[in-house]
């Protein structure tokens, strides 16, 4: 019996859950699906889908630059999306300019990307997992900085979650109560830089959205109240995340495409849902 046949008994999910680097490879899932669905229904009211990917092109460039020096993926791709995060929160305060500072960036920072990959030697999988992601490769030093850039995320979170939710369902009226708007977009477009960063080493930069968008999009679809698409999206994140990493294992493939397949079939379904249930669909 091969080892895609094996994967559907007990005894064959058994074995590779046992694997040391499946184990890490879980853990580091479970984090980043935590981190993520509890910002992805802030991302999705805050109209940041674009800026998702524009920053996780940056962490890309960073990553492809922390290879050609020699350096740690997951420390280039953190500072690349601190670079993005800081940017998009100075230039793109303003809706209508959001995009356009976006896209600039975006592409200067997709060719820097792509010269820097050109320019490494090294071996072509390290090139291949920085866009499609490769789990399994995550190591001791990969899984705390992970650890340590969530727990950062989820804290700064958690002390701005009300004044962020309120400044982005109705920004006007919180600016005009004082609530400081532009440094909130400002901090925002920083977590949202640090969890795409953690991302793109798992998931790879071309399919970040799947983790970062498609958990928030879902819970607005089938829930109003902000509490239960956030418990919602963190549930959806885990689900695509732990799910596709098991699904994965026995052909061998990138775990970034069973994630999005499974992301997006829950988004299918909560749409199914909220229709059935004959609620008005949201903008997600």
């Amino acid at each position: 019996m091969d080892l895609f046949a094996r994967l559907f008994t007990f005894e064959g999910i058994g074995e590779l859950l046992a694997l040391p680097f499946v184990q890490t490879a879980l853990i580091a899932c479970a984090v980043l699906g935590f981190a993520a669905g509890a910002l992805a229904p802030l991302i999705v009211s805050r109209g940041m889908a674009f800026a998702v990917h524009g920053t996780a092109e940056l962490a890309f460039t960073g990553g492809a630059a922390a290879l050609l020096i020699g350096v740690g993926v997951e420390f280039g791709a953190v500072a690349g999306a601190l670079v993005a995060g800081a940017v998009f929160g100075v230039l793109g305060l303003r809706q209508r300019e959001r995009d356009s500072v976006i896209g600039v960036v975006l592409a200067f920072g997709l060719g820097l990307g792509v010269v820097m990959l050109s320019l490494y030697s090294g071996r072509a999988s390290n090139k291949f997992g920085l866009l499609t992601g490769s789990v399994v490769s995550i190591d001791s030093t990969n899984l705390a900085v992970l650890g340590a850039v969530a727990l950062l995320v989820i804290g700064a979170l958690a002390v701005l979650y009300r004044p962020l939710l309120f400044a982005s369902t109705d920004p006007d009226v919180a600016l005009a109560r004082g609530v400081p708007v532009r440094f909130l977009s400002l901090v925002f477009a920083v977590l949202i830089g640090l969890t795409t960063a953690i991302a793109v080493p798992i998931v790879g930069a071309i399919l970040v959205l799947s983790v970062m968008i498609a958990p928030g999009a879902a819970a607005a679809r089938v829930t109003a109240s902000p509490v239960r698409a956030t418990l919602l999206a963190i549930a959806f994140a885990e689900v695509s995340l732990l799910g596709g990493l098991v699904l994965s294992l026995a052909p061998g493939l990138p775990v970034s495409g069973y994630v999005a397949a499974l992301a997006f079939l829950i988004y299918v379904g909560c749409r199914v849902v909220a229709r059935l249930r004959g609620r008005p669909v949201a903008a997600a």
